[in-house]
């Protein structure tokens, strides 16, 4: 059954955000994420060996992307453009949408709602994914991580701020689904709300914790509550 938090989270909502990186899709799951960490981490030790050395004690790329300003501009640029390649490599490797996201997607369209996608990856990468999936056209707008700028990653609110400028909605009307606590605090930061997709045993009171308005354990769970509810204009 849909539980009545989720139902009048939808209810309230213009415009869905979709974090990419597992409500829509495993990036990583063909290229595992250590090993684009440690490709990334291996060109930043040859710029500075003592940031380098940092970076290899992460698994996360998102993370050796953070260390790079400190390391220079030359850094960050050259950090950005191997991440960017490595994620459109990736997506093409990952396999399939996760499911309910299609349904997700197109449910979501379907209501008259607006729709984008707010990711700390690069839009290179998601729209390579959506083109691969014939998903693009469920989908207004792409927010990809900002240039050069990892300060401006969630949990800043930017994306979201921009999602709904160009969306042509109040930021209070935008709800974003994210499974982890840096969506959940962009989105209070923002003043949107939040669904906290818990994909893991565990996270359902982290998110909560976190700020998330109601938790989803399975994509499929917002494709129902999307089409049981009318766009909120």
């Amino acid at each position: 059954m849909t539980p009545e938090s989720l139902i009048a989270t939808v209810a309230a909502t213009r415009a869905v955000l979709f974090d990419f990186d597992g409500p829509v899709c495993d990036v990583f799951a063909g290229h595992p994420a250590p090993d684009v960490a440690r490709e990334l981490a291996a060109i930043l030790a040859q710029i500075d060996a003592k940031t380098g050395g940092r970076a290899f004690e992460t698994n996360d790329p998102m993370e050796v992307l953070r260390l790079a300003p400190y390391v220079g501009e030359n850094a960050m640029r050259r950090i950005e453009e191997a991440l960017t390649s490595a994620e459109v490599s990736a997506v093409k490797a990952a396999g399939i949408p996760i499911p309910g996201a299609v349904d997700s997607l197109r449910a979501a369209h379907v209501s008259g709602r607006r729709v984008a996608i707010v990711s700390n990856n690069s839009a290179a990468c998601v729209r390579e994914f959506l083109t691969l999936h014939d998903l693009d056209r469920f989908v207004h707008q792409v927010i990809g991580r900002y240039p050069n700028r990892p300060d401006l990653m969630k949990p800043s609110p930017f994306s979201l701020e921009r999602a709904a400028e160009e969306l042509g909605v109040g930021a209070s009307t935008c709800t974003l689904i994210g499974d982890s606590t840096t969506d959940i605090e962009a989105a209070a930061r923002a003043g949107s709300m939040a669904i906290g997709f818990a994909n893991r045993p565990g996270k359902e009171g982290i998110l909560i914790g976190a700020g998330a308005r109601t938790i989803i354990t399975t994509m499929v769970t917002f494709a129902e509550a999307l089409l049981m509810t009318p766009d909120a204009r």
